[in-house]
């Protein structure tokens, strides 16, 4: 029943789903017109919240943190050890169903490592399962393994890389978001009381092995339904014809003598393993700079990658040609983001995200609050689909709730972090760069990670009433 159920509602996205650059269109018109009609700002005071300095430019910085997740995510992924086991495990699974279910663990477990690297493994993996299992002869269902392989953003917000988790690690950091009368209110939230906490383990751990049982589920029955690999036109994204083979070096000419002291320098595997230790005194001092291991923030994460791809691709030309393919995952980002801090930036700077919030919490006692911060950050997620962003825009309304509710703030982080995750099923923005790694459409994929968020909606939403 499932299974067809799933095939129903994937119909139903690929016949109405339109591409993600229209939703993002969509959206900022949509918000414009609720900001004219639900506040007292009128059709310039809109653009102009739009354009200002609070909107369409406002997360240029944040953008290219975003950006360096990705990349640095990615090109650790296409390493030749990382990318040896992605091909390993992509021939393992001996049925549809085993199939579905290891690309899900793979992309859960990764995302919760980094949302960068969950995304890009995934989608790896999707396609290297896809792949063998075509090679085997098994049919395996390719827009369900695309699915499966987008899991790890529904997951990723309660991992290292939670955008929300750290930027609250920090007094400067509170300040920045809340401003300093709200920020003296409370203290710094290390880690341990977030992303650390046993609520967190609890939610986040039974998002990563729950959610594969269910894509087993979801396989359809009917062998007319299947669309199997070889049915889509996949890129050869990131080597072929085989991920992390020595055919990359082929097409970098690394097979051939150096032409020149530059061409030299390039190949040399111990100036990457040079620059990586240097790379790693630094981040040793930075992280001796902090109060604590849980003030780890965006930055330190994005450094621990870059000495991790660095390491694995053994020379500075490997590592440049990968984080190349990377970028090209960045363009669907780079041209939607500023479309997104406008949405923000009109939500803020009308007040339309305070009307929200504060709608929503005016409905919850101290009981249902987290419950309903949960509910209401997976609806602003919609129209703000970045960790850190929602966090800037919504943040101030949950922690000045939290404190009048008596909440432990840190409690009401994670509700906000977990509905920013949620969504994210829906919306397809970050899926970009995953549909261009897979081949798939944002319509092939919608209708199953749709079922998938509502049975995770129910799980978190049942251990933040009993927590």
């Amino acid at each position: 029943m499932i299974s067809r159920l799933g095939s129903i509602i994937a119909g139903v996205f690929r016949k109405t789903c339109p591409d993600p650059f229209v939703i993002a269109i969509l959206l900022t018109l949509l918000t414009a017109g609720l900001c004219w009609a639900l506040t007292d700002a009128g059709p310039q005071e809109v653009v102009d919240a739009f354009i200002g300095g609070g909107g369409m430019w406002n997360l240029l910085l944040f953008s290219m943190q975003m950006c360096l997740v990705l990349v640095t995510g990615h090109a650790l992924a296409s390493s030749p050890p990382v990318a040896w086991m992605v091909q390993a495990l992509a021939r393992q699974p001996g049925s549809a169903a085993q199939a579905t279910a290891l690309v899900a663990l793979i992309a859960g477990a990764c995302a919760v490592v980094n949302w960068g690297l969950g995304l890009i493994v995934g989608a790896l993996m999707a396609r290297e399962v896809g792949r063998a299992m075509a090679g085997k002869g098994i049919r395996v269902h390719y827009p369900l393994l695309a699915a499966a392989g987008y899991v790890g953003l529904m997951v990723w917000h309660g991992g290292m890389s939670g955008s929300a988790p750290l930027k609250v690690t920090a007094m400067s950091d509170l300040i920045n978001i809340l401003g300093p009368e709200l920020a003296a209110q409370i203290e710094p939230m290390p880690l341990q009381t977030t992303i650390g906490s046993t609520m967190n383990i609890i939610i986040t751990g039974g998002l990563v092995l729950g959610a594969p049982a269910l894509f087993m589920l979801l396989h359809p029955k009917n062998q007319g339904e299947i669309e199997t690999f070889t049915d889509f036109r996949v890129p050869t994204y990131i080597g072929e014809p085989a991920l992390g083979s020595d055919d990359q070096d082929a097409q970098l000419h690394l097979d051939e003598p150096p032409a020149s002291v530059p061409e030299w320098l390039e190949r040399r595997p111990w100036l990457a393993g040079l620059f990586a230790l240097f790379l790693v005194a630094a981040l040793v001092q930075a992280v001796r700079m902090l109060p604590g291991i849980g003030s780890v923030d965006l930055n330190h994460i994005n450094l621990i990658m870059l000495i991790l791809g660095l390491a694995m691709h053994g020379s500075p030309a490997r590592y440049v040609r990968a984080v190349d393919e990377a970028a090209r995952g960045c363009g669907g980002i780079i041209l939607q983001f500023p479309l997104y801090a406008g949405i923000m930036g009109m939500m803020s700077g009308t007040g339309l995200s305070a009307l929200i919030a504060t709608k929503m919490a005016g409905l919850a006692d101290a009981q249902s609050l987290p419950l309903v911060t949960f509910f209401s950050a997976s609806v602003v997620n919609l129209f703000v689909p970045s960790g850190g962003g929602q966090w800037a825009v919504q943040g101030p309304i949950v922690v000045k709730t939290a404190i009048d509710a008596g909440i432990e703030p840190s409690k009401m982080v994670m509700a906000l972090a977990y509905g920013d995750q949620l969504t994210n099923m829906l919306q397809p923005f970050w899926a970009l760069p995953l549909l261009a790694i897979t081949g798939v459409r944002a319509r092939d994929i919608v209708g199953y990670t749709a079922i998938v968020m509502i049975a995770a909606a129910v799980w978190i939403g049942v251990w933040l009433v009993v927590f």
